[in-house]
């Protein structure tokens, strides 16, 4: 058994990293098409999918996101979207293990079929009811609403990558309903039906050990820190501890 703590930058990092081992973005990588919609943790997820594919030449995470939830004074705008997005390098878009560069979902969504996967992160996660949604500045939906052409009317996969730094409490239907209300301000908000992805679910992939969250918090640089708790066989256990210790120490997300 062994006890760890996770800062968001680093549980973005084991979620990219189990993500890409996925068996089914594995079997779609080279057959079909993977389509990874830009935000922050799936930055990550993108530079470890490029990377085990051998095309990580001129990707850059920094910059791979539409929206952003930054501290109020660095606010980008009510909707946390980029102000100028004239320099925006599109979406990762994997089509038969090729990457199409400058690509969006919203150039490939009429091609997609079942079988084919999107990657798309979210902003809100219920961690016992296994569900995510989505903020939604966007008067039309933005990417999510796209994506969901595909996955409700195609039956193409949807896995959402989200770090447990962003777990919610409450009824997340009601929690909807009162901010999508016409009375309301700000930002919207959208359950999405898919594959809830997170920190946890990173290890047991890896290394089939069981895991739980057991606190969390911090300070110094730890804020929003997840400890977790680990048990499992001893070789498991190593395994999954040289995984951990390798990203332990991933520096935080800069813009």
């Amino acid at each position: 058994m062994a006890q760890v703590v996770l800062t968001p930058a680093a549980g973005k990092r084991l979620i990219a990293k189990a993500i890409a081992t996925h068996p089914d973005v594995q079997s779609t990588l080279n057959s079909g098409i993977v389509v990874i919609v830009a935000g922050t943790t799936n930055g990550y997820v993108a530079e470890e999918i490029l990377a085990l594919i051998g095309q990580s030449n001129g990707f850059n995470r920094k910059c791979f996101y539409r929206g952003i939830v930054l501290p109020p004074a660095q606010l980008m705008s009510e909707t946390g979207r980029r102000p100028d997005e004239s320099g925006f390098p599109g979406d990762v878009v994997i089509a038969q293990g090729k990457w199409l560069k400058g690509k969006t979902i919203y150039d490939v969504i009429d091609d997609l079929k079942h079988g084919d996967v999107i990657l798309k992160g979210a902003n809100a996660l219920d961690v016992l009811g296994k569900r995510a949604a989505v903020l939604i500045g966007h008067p039309e939906g933005g990417t999510v609403i796209t994506a969901l052409k595909a996955v409700v009317g195609k039956r193409v996969r949807l896995i959402i990558p989200v770090g447990l730094e962003k777990r919610i409490f409450g009824n997340l239907d009601e929690i909807v309903t009162r901010m999508n209300a016409s009375e309301s301000s700000g930002p919207r908000i959208l359950p999405i039906p898919g594959e809830v992805f997170t920190e946890i679910d990173a290890i047991s992939l890896l290394s089939e050990v069981k895991c739980d969250l057991v606190a969390s918090g911090g300070v110094g640089g730890a804020e929003g820190a997840i400890w977790l708790n680990i048990s499992g066989d001893v070789e498991k256990m190593d395994q999954i501890m040289d995984i951990i210790n390798s990203i332990i120490n991933e520096p935080p997300f800069e813009l």
